[in-house]
């Protein structure tokens, strides 16, 4: 019996470039009898569908899009119970497709979309972030706190650039426009630091921003989350990270700290940004100074 699948599909990603690939996308899903597909029309858009889909009995829930996208979709599956959570299927038509890339998920579009009906699967761990004000969401990919959520921030703004190039350009307006370091307790399940930290990126997968291998060591399904933390350099020094940052070689220096975490505690003297797979958490007018971060292991299962 074939599974049943739902297919989510993000007109708008690739800031509204991917709306061209309808037709694509409708083409391979026809030789496929049962699959449905739905079009996001909003923002969290995907979340509802998800959950809807999850709660309907689907089989498999497959976000066509970016890693905004999937995040939308992993939140909305795991707001069901376990046992009744679908296989998660991407299919990468974003800006970065970072998660995509990091399970193994085909660049070609074609071949992604038959890969979602006919895939090998894992199961990865997911984290789930919660601020001192007690909101809550779940991240698949990545978690970036002060100047990688900044970043995230200006990427939004750049329209005439696309994928690698449009975060690292997003990068270099960073170091000049947002080089903000503030003291910050953080405490985990295996160390305290008490630094200014310009910089702290925690991980389930080793690359995030189209290309930045800011944690090489992260792997899906380990029961933990890698890290990357830079303290408070100067600017110049930053500029001199970027293609370390780019070859996952960063760790070598004395100003960067990497380590692994299942739990953690944070405590900012000001408030802080805070981006979750590419999606802005808490932007410039940020009032988040505490938070949680807690992993939830072999959280879900996914087509690679």
């Amino acid at each position: 019996m074939s599974p049943r699948v739902k297919l989510i599909f993000n007109p708008c990603a690739d800031r509204g470039r991917s709306s061209d690939l309808e037709t694509t996308v409708q083409h391979i899903i026809d030789k496929h009898d049962g699959a449905e597909w739905s079009t996001t029309e909003y923002p969290g858009h995907a979340t509802e569908l998800a959950e809807r889909a999850a709660q309907d009995g689907f089989d498999v829930v497959a976000a066509i899009g970016g890693d905004g996208t999937v995040h939308e979709v992993v939140n909305g599956l795991m707001r069901v119970p376990e046992d009744q959570r679908p296989l998660l299927g991407s299919v990468p038509i974003g800006s970065g497709n970072d998660f995509s890339s990091n399970v193994g998920a085909p660049e070609e579009i074609e071949v992604a979309l038959e890969r979602v009906f006919n895939g090998e699967t894992k199961t990865i761990d997911i984290g789930l972030v919660t601020d001192g004000s007690g909101r809550s969401e779940y991240w698949n990919n990545t978690i970036g706190i002060g100047f990688d959520a900044a970043v995230t921030v200006y990427s939004y703004r750049i329209t005439r650039l696309q994928g690698f190039t449009m975060y690292l350009w997003a990068v270099i307006q960073t170091i000049f426009l947002h080089h903000h370091a503030p003291r910050m307790k953080i405490v985990t399940d295996q160390e305290e630091i008490d630094e200014n930290v310009l910089m702290f990126v925690a991980c389930n997968g080793p690359r995030e921003g189209g290309g930045f291998y800011v944690a090489p060591d992260a792997v899906f399904d380990d029961g933990l989350f890698h890290y990357a933390m830079i303290e408070n350099v100067s600017r110049p020094m930053m500029f001199r990270l970027i293609p370390e940052v780019m070859n996952g070689t960063h760790g070598r220096f004395k100003r960067v700290r990497m380590g692994h975490f299942r739990e953690l505690q944070l405590t900012s003297e000001d408030p802080v940004t805070i981006h979750l797979d590419g999606e802005v958490f808490a932007g410039f007018d940020s009032t988040v100074a505490e938070l949680k971060i807690n992993l939830l292991p072999n959280a879900l299962r996914v087509i690679i």
